[in-house]
Parts: structure tokens; C-alpha cells; sequence
């Protein structure tokens, strides 16, 4: 009978009612029966669909599976396993149930209302997590349950064991299938509730298995005479590694040279994490699942364990490691005009920071002097760096340089938020790092070898036209959106520099575009504007950057040992690079609002970033988070122009605009929900 169906169902696209499947295929009284069980399991393998109580048979094309990630907001994006590049809008109304990690299956249409793909969840294939964590109410002697995770605000009836006696208000856990309590986290201001209930909800690892402790205690922190072999020998080169100053995992270390043809030789010498973790290792088995390390305020969830990570690997001053060196020569326009890759053992002379580097660079004496021989050395970084970020922003390189909350603790609580400042050091190190991952896949590529891209599509054309309108408003035109380049997109920044709306353009610019993944399929680097990229820089906390590192160590030793799936490696550490980003952000978030809590009824500067049909979504300057000013709370005056983004009063004639400036008052803020409630001042707006 299966087949039947699903015949009749392609004929007829339109779709059809259980009535009308009964009369087309004239069917008895008995198997009428039969027939609601066969459709009922059709639609559990998902080749069935039921909306509006007509079935279809989807267009294989307008189904994909992924990832569904909620928003607090009650919407949803679910990541594309393959076949789309950007990710599908879920309305909330159309979320199917999915929680956070779930694997759905989406039916979806390219153009949504906003002219983005937008879909619906038919079914769950596989549930992400076991337990949700939420917060738990009483109400009449029965125990509730909200998830945050849940694009739904109701709550869920639970049920709890004796022996646990949670107090209404705590953060808890559930079991997904039983609803049955499983874990009290606290309270949510109480210490490091926060912390665990992000490492809860995001499902990260926390702590590693006795077996994956084992195998990264065999290894020993001396280099052994074996292990020297076929290495080229830097210890006396004059290498160091510049980090932050609480980074423990050195990842990376460089040396600059200047030729005697007037050339540079840069030398980018990377920890060789593939000799100690090898492919199908419990310890190569974990990293894949991790995908990446996770970094919170007060916390690392490294990739490895820190046997590894902060002292076997690790790039520490003055200590023998075993490394992946890459070698180039760069001529005065930046160019890279001969490339070479070798194991390597070094001996860094000095762990630097970015301060100090900086610092030295602005002539600061007392730390000259106490690097005094390092400083021609340092100062010949300084002016390649320069050299090759010239370069790349000639051939159309974006960069922003958008200031990020740095945390300031005093006494183990928040004290402030200052703006994280990237300076010349950052940017020098981030110069030679892109540099040597577009030599590595540049290579690898010649060489016509299967890697793992770094890429980063173009933005989407919808995308583009709403960003020129959007930038129209401040007299900076953009061609048509077909035909928008990253160096139109440059330029554009450019124009905005040193102006009021800087900041308001610069983020406008970044939502446009599109989200940089790992692929086995080359797309090239937007962003970067690079024909070839991919990560080989960070084996300690990557786990891309680990398989590159055998890709390269096998074609230069020639072997012919049998790669990993590269397809399952890349959907994967795409996925686990988002999931802990939306972590860290998440409890930044998170103490930037409980912060905010204390500070009720005082004002602050801002810009409107968003009009939206509730009011308007505004950025608070120097707290990097955004509120919202409800409609309701601004008089029945304004209405709200859709087509321009726009709110008017009727009889004041007074507009709102994206990338006005405002003066506005905190009037309420949910740390747990990450919303906060604004009114604006009575003389608190002024134009951008």
C-alpha cells in the first residue's frame, strides 16, 4: 500500500484530505484502518507530510536536515546539515516541538518575508539532549518546568523524587523523556549557577573520560632521540609566542628574518599536536566530539585535556616542543613568493604579551628595557605585519573593528565592563596567522590533495539590497546588489570611519553577511578575500586545524595512511564552533544583564539598531547589550513604517530611524531571559 500512496501523492501535488486518498485508491471499510497507520508511519520516516490536514509528498529539494537552535525570542534557525549555505528561519508557531540540538527535518521555501529561507520543523529525527534546564514553579502542590530552550513560554507540569526539594525560582534540570527532576542547579544568582547552566543547556563537555586521562598521561614531556628524527632543528632561532596575558595554551610562535635579497623569511611554528594525538585515539575521538575549546570569563572547557593542552603542547618560554613550522619568504609588497613546511623542535626565548608588545611599540621604556633584545626583532615584525595587512587590503579584505566587552572582576563579582580593544600586537599576530593558513591550503590545494576550506560564501543578494538602502540613508552608495563586492563593502567602512554612525554601519555591514564554516568544498574566503583558506594555526583548540596538520605531515612524508571522513569533520566542528560560541556569548550576556539589574532608573547613550512591530531595539553603548523600547510606552501617536524601518508620530511628526542616538532609562532587566526594558528620556533623542 506504501507505494500506492506515495504515487497518488506525486501525481497530485496539490495535496489531499484522508477522504479523498480513500476514494482515489478505493479502499474498504478495513483498510481505511490500515491506510491512517500506513500514512502515520510514512510521516515518521518523513517521506509523508500532513499540513492543514491535506498529505504531500515533499520535493526532495525543499526538504533538508539540521541542527535547530531557538532563540529567546521564541523563533529558531536550524543549520543545514548540506545543500544550503545559510541557515533557515523557523517562526516560532512552526518549531514542531524542537528543543536545542535536536536534528530536524525542515521543509522550507529559499524567500522568506524577509527574502531569507524559511521553513517549518516536520519532524524530530534525533533529540540533541536527554535533560533541558529551565526554571522550576509551584503552583497548587504541582511542580512546573520552563524550558529555556523551548520556542514556547508555557510551562511544562513535572514531577519530583523526596530525597529533591528544589525552592520555586531555581535554575533545574529535567529529564526530556520522563519530565522527572533530575538535578537542582541553584539559584540563579548564586556563584557559578550561571557558569553550569550554560555548560547544561549548551550540552558541553566538562570534564573528560579516565580512559582519555590515560592516554594523555602516557606521553612523556621529554623528546626523545626518536622523536627528533626528520625534524629541522629552530632551537636557536630567535622565536617567541605573543598571547593575552592569561592564555596558558600556546598554540603558536613566530620569528621574523630580513634576507639578503631585502625579502623576509616569517616563520609561523605551530604545536604538533599530531604527533601525540593520533587518528581513531580516544584522545582524537574526543577532540572530534568537542570539537573546539570553550572559553567563559572564569573557565576554559579545553578540547584536550590540559596534560596536553598547557604543558605537552604548549609553546612555554624556554621549553623544548615539538612543532609544525612553516616557513615563507614575503617580498616588499607583501607578496609570498616561496613556501616551505617541516617538523620542527624549537625553544621560544620569551612568552609575550600583547601589552607588552604593544607597549614597546609605543616606546614604552621600561618595558624596552627589559626586552632589550628583542626588540629588533619585534620591530621587524611590526613592519612586515604592516606590510601584508596593506596587501590584503588592497585585494579586499574586511575588517572590523568593532569593540568587544572585556569583563572587569574585583573581589570574585563584576565590577564593570570596559571595551576590549584589539591593538597593532593583535593585529600582528592575526596578520601572520592568515598568512600561513592561506599558504598551508594553498598548498594542499596545488597539490590537488582533499582538505578541509575555511570558507565564507558571498552575502546573499537580498542581503545586499537591504544593506544599501540601509546606507543610502547616510550618503554612501553601494553598487547593485548583484554586483557588490568585499571591496565595495570596504570602501563603504571606510567612508563611515571616524563619523557618529561608524559603529551603527559596521554592524549593519556584519549582519549582511554570511557565516564562515568548514567544507571538504572549496567556496573561497569572502570576508578575508582569499581564493584559499583553512585553519591550521590552533591544533591545541580546533579540531580542523589537528587534521590539517596530518593532511600535510602524510603528503610531505608521503604516506598513505586513510584520512577521516572529511565531509563528517567539517559538518561537525562547524556546529560545535557555533555552539560554543552562542555559549560564551550567552554568559556574557548573561552577567552583562545582572549587572544592568543594579542599575535601574539610571540613563544611558544608545542607538537604535532594530525597529521591529513591538518597538525599538536599541544598543546600549557601553554595555554591548540591547533593550527594547515597546511601543505601548511611547504614546498611541507613531506608527511604524515597515518599508523604511521607521516610526512616526502623527501629529509630532517626530521619526525613529536605525542608527538614531538616544538617551534612555533602564526600566526593567530578566538576567536569565537576556531582556531588558527601556523608555526614552523626554529630550533623550538626537540624530547620529
Amino acid at each position: 500500500m506504501d507505494s500506492k500512496i506515495v504515487s497518488l501523492l506525486r501525481k497530485r501535488r496539490e495535496g489531499l484530505s484522508f477522504q479523498k486518498i480513500t476514494r482515489e485508491l478505493h479502499l474498504s471499510p478495513r483498510e481505511k484502518q490500515v491506510l491512517s497507520k500506513r500514512l502515520k508511519k510514512l510521516q515518521g520516516q518523513g517521506v509523508v507530510l500532513r499540513l492543514k490536514r491535506l498529505y504531500y509528498v515533499p520535493a526532495k529539494s525543499n526538504l533538508v536536515k539540521g541542527k535547530f537552535s531557538p532563540s529567546p525570542r521564541g523563533y529558531g534557525f536550524v543549520s543545514p546539515e548540506k545543500g544550503l549555505s545559510e541557515d533557515i528561519f523557523v517562526p516560532a508557531r512552526h518549531s514542531g516541538g524542537a528543543l536545542k540540538g535536536d536534528i530536524v527535518e525542515v521543509l522550507y521555501r529559499e524567500k522568506g518575508k524577509k527574502g531569507k529561507p524559511e521553513g517549518r520543523v516536520i519532524r524530530i529525527v534525533k533529540k540533541g539532549a536527554k535533560e533541558m534546564v529551565g526554571l522550576y514553579s509551584e503552583r497548587m502542590g504541582q511542580a512546573f518546568f520552563l524550558p529555556f530552550d523551548s520556542p514556547s513560554s508555557e510551562e511544562i507540569p513535572i514531577t519530583c523524587e523526596k530525597q529533591v526539594s528544589p525552592h520555586p525560582g531555581m535554575i533545574v534540570e529535567v529529564d526530556r523523556g520522563t519530565l522527572k527532576l533530575t538535578d537542582v542547579l541553584g539559584m540563579p544568582d548564586a556563584p557559578g549557577v550561571d557558569t553550569r547552566t550554560i555548560i547544561k543547556r549548551f550540552s558541553l563537555a566538562s570534564s573528560f573520560l579516565e580512559e582519555v586521562l590515560a592516554e594523555a598521561r602516557g606521553f612523556s614531556s621529554e623528546i626523545s632521540a626518536e622523536d627528533r628524527k626528520q625534524r629541522k632543528d629552530y632551537r636557536n632561532w630567535l622565536i617567541v609566542t605573543i598571547d593575552s596575558e592569561n592564555a596558558r595554551d600556546f598554540d603558536d610562535a613566530v620569528s621574523v628574518r630580513k634576507l639578503k635579497n631585502g625579502h623576509f623569511l616569517l616563520g609561523v611554528h605551530i604545536a604538533d599536536v599530531s604527533h601525540y594525538v593520533k587518528q581513531g585515539s580516544s584522545l582524537d575521538s574526543e577532540a572530534f566530539e568537542r570539537g573546539t575549546s570553550v572559553y567563559f570569563p572564569d573557565l576554559t572547557l579545553p578540547m584536550l585535556p590540559e596534560e596536553l593542552s598547557n604543558h605537552i603542547c604548549s609553546l612555554r618560554p624556554k621549553e623544548e616542543k615539538l612543532t609544525f613550522s612553516v616557513l615563507l619568504e614575503i617580498n616588499r609588497d607583501g607578496a609570498v613568493v616561496k613556501t616551505k613546511f617541516y617538523p620542527s623542535i624549537i625553544k621560544t626565548a620569551e612568552r609575550m604579551t600583547y601589552k607588552n608588545v604593544y607597549k614597546i611599540f609605543q616606546g614604552d621604556e621600561k618595558e624596552r628595557r627589559r626586552y632589550s633584545k628583542l626588540i629588533p626583532h619585534l620591530l621587524l615584525m611590526k613592519e612586515l605585519a604592516r606590510i601584508l595587512r596593506k596587501r590584503r587590503e588592497k585585494e579586499g579584505s574586511l575588517d572590523f573593528d568593532l569593540l568587544e566587552p572585556e569583563l572587569v572582576y574585583k573581589e570574585g563579582s563584576l565590577h564593570s565592563i570596559v571595551p576590549f580593544e584589539r591593538n597593532e600586537a593583535h593585529q600582528l599576530i592575526e596578520e601572520f596567522m592568515v598568512t600561513a593558513n592561506e599558504a598551508v591550503a594553498s598548498f594542499l590545494s596545488l597539490k590537488n590533495v582533499p582538505l578541509i576550506y575555511r570558507i565564507h560564501p558571498p552575502p546573499g543578494i537580498e542581503d545586499m539590497k537591504a544593506l544599501r538602502e540601509m546606507l543610502c540613508h547616510f550618503n554612501i552608495l553601494l553598487p547593485s546588489p548583484k554586483k557588490v563586492n568585499s571591496k565595495d563593502l570596504q570602501e563603504a567602512l571606510k567612508k563611515a570611519e571616524g563619523k557618529p554612525e561608524e559603529k551603527f554601519i559596521s554592524i549593519q555591514v556584519l549582519k549582511s553577511l554570511r557565516i564562515a564554516t568548514y567544507s571538504e568544498e572549496d567556496a573561497g574566503h569572502y570576508g578575508l578575500a582569499k581564493k584559499k583558506y583553512t585553519h591550521f594555526t590552533s591544533p591545541i583548540r580546533r579540531y580542523p586545524d589537528l587534521v590539517i596538520h596530518r593532511i600535510l605531515k602524510r603528503l610531505l612524508r608521503q604516506e598513505k595512511e586513510k584520512m577521516s571522513s572529511l565531509s563528517s569533520v567539517a559538518l561537525q566542528s562547524s556546529q560545535q564552533e557555533r555552539n560554543a560560541e552562542g555559549a560564551e556569548r550567552e554568559l556574557i550576556k548573561w552577567r552583562i544583564f545582572r549587572l544592568l539589574k543594579e542599575k535601574l532608573g539610571e540613563e544611558f547613550y544608545g542607538i537604535i539598531v532594530d525597529i521591529t512591530k513591538a518597538g525599538l531595539v536599541v544598543e546600549l553603548d557601553d554595555y554591548f547589550v540591547d533593550g527594547i523600547v515597546f511601543y505601548s510606552d511611547l504614546g498611541r501617536d507613531y506608527y511604524f513604517k515597515k518599508t523604511e524601518k521607521t516610526l512616526i508620530g502623527k501629529r509630532t511628526g517626530r521619526k525613529f530611524e536605525l542608527g538614531d542616538r538616544l538617551k534612555v532609562v533602564v526600566v526593567s532587566v530578566d538576567p536569565i531571559l537576556r531582556r531588558m526594558g527601556l523608555t526614552i528620556c523626554p529630550t533623550g533623542k538626537e540624530r547620529i
